[in-house]
């Protein structure tokens, strides 16, 4: 049977400081000083939760290691009799078969942890160059996601909508809630082009058109501090379509953050209270993505091997009508059922893309 390889040794050598330091933080949680302090308490739990999963991992491999030496001492045991030598064999063959699944397990939880723990995102759609037709697109998108969305049992939210007279959208902010919600649809942060007849088209003739999507973890309140001096608001009578209280009453709201320059605008709702709760949940959003970003740069290094920067600019997906096929450019995959990948079945396009990323990664890990 074989022993562990030095790339397993240095794992469980990772794994036993990750242990110690869950061990560190289920003290501190314990302790009433530290447990009376919202945001630090948790801080403490987020870490907790993002290890919980490696350190059983750990356990396990520890545990089956021990299981090994046991079965191989008996093997090797002359003096043993031949039956129990064979039961031994046999037990030992198992053991390094659940001993394999474990390290594969772990290696995949290892280099995927920052993103398990991110259970909202807000995901924002734009039409692009095209017109009608690109803002018909992507409503398409929106119907896709919100579909494949509710498929997983996710919780989804649409923040913000601006619709047009052909049955699209200029914009659309939805908002998804659910475990591992990021591992989902963080992959499909660019731009998205599409290749069809629209319905305007009067000839026949396939036109290309585009739209964006950003993708952005939803933070807590206490997970960033945006002071309100940071902040610049602005109260105004939302316009568009809504009659006399949309046009008289004061209820859209802009913020603006001042140190970065991001801005938020929403006019969605009729209740300023309401529209100013959305306009701050998108703006912490939109600030902790920047920061993030920033202080992440080594962690999206690696995921440029695979998914890119998420920049708006980054084309990362072609879909072509005529062909009922859909082309993600970052992997190279070609797949001719576009109708019902647009209907919501997503997971073999979700699958290939989340399978290459973590090759990606595991490529990339360091120890």
């Amino acid at each position: 049977m074989a022993d562990m390889s030095e790339l397993e040794q240095r794992l469980l050598a990772k794994l036993g400081e990750l242990d110690r330091r869950f061990q560190e933080i289920e003290l501190q949680m314990n302790d009433p000083a530290i447990a009376s302090v919202s945001h630090k308490i948790v801080e403490l739990g987020k870490e907790h939760g993002k290890l919980a999963p490696m350190v059983e991992l750990n356990r396990r491999i520890l545990s089956i290691n021990s299981q090994i030496e046991e079965s191989r001492a008996i093997y090797e045991d002359t003096t043993q009799e031949s039956e129990l030598r064979d039961m031994a064999w046999e037990e030992l063959k198992s053991l390094e078969d659940q001993r394999v699944k474990a390290f594969e397990d772990l290696k995949s939880e290892l280099v995927t942890s920052d993103d398990n723990v991110i259970s909202s995102v807000i995901l924002e759609i734009r039409a692009g160059t095209g017109g009608d037709e690109a803002a018909i697109f992507a409503g398409d998108l929106m119907n896709m996601y919100t579909h494949y969305a509710e498929k997983l049992g996710f919780k989804i939210e649409v923040m913000d909508a601006s619709p047009t007279d052909m049955g699209g959208y200029r914009e659309a902010l939805l908002n998804i809630k659910g475990p591992g919600v990021f591992t989902v649809f963080g992959y499909e942060a660019g731009g998205h082009r599409v290749q069809r007849v629209p319905k305007t088209e009067t000839q026949g003739r396939i036109h290309t058109s585009a739209a964006t999507v950003a993708v952005m973890p939803e933070p807590e309140e206490v997970e960033i501090n945006i002071k309100p001096d940071e902040v610049i608001e602005s109260v105004s009578c939302a316009g568009g379509p809504g009659g006399q209280n949309v046009n008289k009453v004061a209820s859209a709201i802009r913020l603006e953050h001042v140190p970065t320059g991001i801005v938020v605008s929403m006019r969605d709702e009729r209740s300023q209270h309401k529209n100013r709760a959305k306009a701050w949940r998108i703006l912490r959003s939109r600030v902790f993505e920047h920061y993030q970003s920033q202080k992440k740069a080594e962690r999206d290094q690696k995921r440029h091997s695979m998914i890119g920067t998420g920049d708006r600019s980054q084309r990362i997906r072609t879909y072509n009508y005529p062909q009922n096929r859909i082309t993600d450019h970052r992997i190279n995959l070609d797949l001719y059922c576009l109708d019902r990948v647009m209907m919501g079945e997503m997971d073999e396009l979700i699958a290939a893309i989340q399978t290459f990323d973590r090759e990606q990664r595991l490529k990339n890990l360091q120890l």
